[in-house]
């Protein structure tokens, strides 16, 4: 009989994958070593792979490239990066290697922005795309960088009082985009996006505040679902929808000539996942193309906000199992030496699944358990991923301890997570480490941060004031 770990597996999915491979019964990612990584680093510990931050983007590029050019598209594509995604310096900059475009979402961002510049990671003539609702703080931080006049800002209009603030703190001649409240799904607890202008109310709102406003251009429109971009009736309705608006605005605005695609592509989070993002991408083009065409209007340039696809697919997280509870006849617990709620957030606030597999002892017997954390919490567990709400995992020995890796957890976890912060229970926040390769294609790995300390805590929380 098959009953390995490695049968279990190749007998459920294609197996090994591009970044998944075997060397001497232990996983490789990217052809990194990850035994090696956890002798060298320990466990728990974090990972950033950066080249597949740059591969992501260049693929993205391509794809629309060639979609373009196969429909005879005439607008240009840019590509954008959301910050909210992961905001680490070193994420930044490899993203700015690839002369992408930024999508804001606080003042603090803006911060962030002004000091890539004066580093000469951001090229003069950038976009910056201005999103989300706008304080009084995001505002001083918007009209500072616009007076400064070496990147194209483009604020996204959220609400009709925002545009007067704005205009109230500058001078100059504005660029700006309008964000559409988008319908949301069915099985939603509310019905209209909290964030942007409702359909009905964006055309009175050109006419009142932009028509015949100097100092004012619409250029942009905005359009997002909270869902993401993916191949189902609710997204190709809402897209209609917002194509409909766009031709109405065009026809009495010249200047308008982009549209924004908020929302991302999914990642994978399963060795099954699946995802046509050609055949997308040149429906939605060809979609754009057939209304320009039937209204007599020229193609849109396209700018997307790519957060957890550009970022995603480079982090992992690995842990060690210290110890297995026997809770009933059913059910067996692998404990791990961290905690999901503080480490990785989403598999506990919103269910979210991400690959895990075990790094050594693939050729060992499987059995079937639970993966709980170390607080106190009821909610610190993992108990379902990709094998019909079971995790299968090879046998838990205390002799030859198993180690296991969550994969394409390098968007939001940090940030949601309170990156140095306080976590529930005070349980430590990881090592970080960053790894890249050189010129000649050789793996190269560095510590960001090391592990939190007691003291880091008692820092925090006022223990250690005189």
């Amino acid at each position: 009989m098959r009953t390995k770990y490695i049968d279990l597996v190749e007998q459920t999915f294609d197996f090994p994958q591009n970044e998944f491979q075997l060397s001497n019964d232990t996983l490789t990612f990217h052809g990194i070593n990850l035994m090696e990584l956890i002798e060298k680093y320990g466990t728990p510990l974090k990972f950033n792979y950066l080249p597949q931050i740059s591969a992501n983007i260049q693929k993205c590029n391509h794809w629309f490239k060639n979609s373009m050019n196969d429909i005879g598209y005439e607008g240009k594509y840019y590509y954008s990066y959301c910050t909210k995604s992961n905001h680490f310096s070193f994420v930044l900059e490899e993203v700015l290697k690839n002369n992408v475009h930024i999508e804001t979402s606080s003042a603090v961002d803006i911060n962030i922005v002004q000091n890539l510049l004066k580093k000469g990671k951001i090229k003069k003539g950038t976009y910056i795309i201005c999103n989300g609702y706008k304080p009084e703080s995001y505002i001083d931080k918007i009209t500072e960088l616009i007076n400064q006049d070496e990147l194209q800002v483009i604020p996204i209009i959220d609400n009709t009082e925002e545009l007067d603030s704005i205009l109230n703190k500058t001078t100059r001649k504005i660029n700006i985009g309008i964000r559409i409240a988008s319908e949301e799904e069915p099985q939603f607890t509310f019905y209209t996006s909290r964030l942007g202008i409702r359909y009905r109310e964006i055309l009175p709102f050109y006419h009142e505040k932009i028509k015949d406003n100097p100092n004012v251009e619409l250029s942009m429109l905005h359009f997002f679902v909270n869902t993401g971009i993916n191949d189902n009736s609710y997204y190709w309705n809402e897209l209609t929808k917002c194509l409909n608006i766009y031709t109405d605005l065009k026809k009495i605005n010249e200047n308008l000539n982009s549209l924004n695609l908020g929302g991302g592509f999914p990642i994978k989070t399963s060795l099954g996942f699946k995802f046509d993002y050609e055949y997308i991408i040149t429906e939605i083009l060809q979609q754009i193309k057939k209304v320009c065409i039937e209204n007599k209007i020229n193609d849109p340039d396209i700018f997307t906000e790519f957060g957890s696809f550009t970022v995603g697919e480079s982090g992992g997280a690995l842990f060690k199992t210290l110890h297995q509870k026997q809770q009933n006849d059913r059910e067996k617990w692998n404990m791990i030496d961290s905690s999901f709620m503080t480490n990785l957030p989403d598999t506990w606030s919103i269910n979210k699944r991400f690959i895990l597999l075990p790094i050594n002892k693939w050729n060992c017997h499987y059995e079937r358990v639970l993966l709980g954390g170390l607080t106190c919490d009821s909610d610190d567990y993992y108990n379902s991923e990709q094998h019909s709400n079971a995790i299968y995992l090879p046998n838990h020995s205390q002799k030859n301890p198993l180690f296991i890796g969550f994969f394409n957890t390098g968007a939001y976890q940090e940030s949601i997570g309170g990156y140095g912060g306080l976590t529930h229970c005070l349980i430590p926040e990881p090592k970080h480490i960053i790894i890249e390769r050189d010129k000649n294609g050789k793996i190269i790995s560095k510590v960001f941060n090391e592990e939190q300390t007691a003291n880091n805590f008692l820092n925090i929380l006022g223990y250690n004031n005189e």
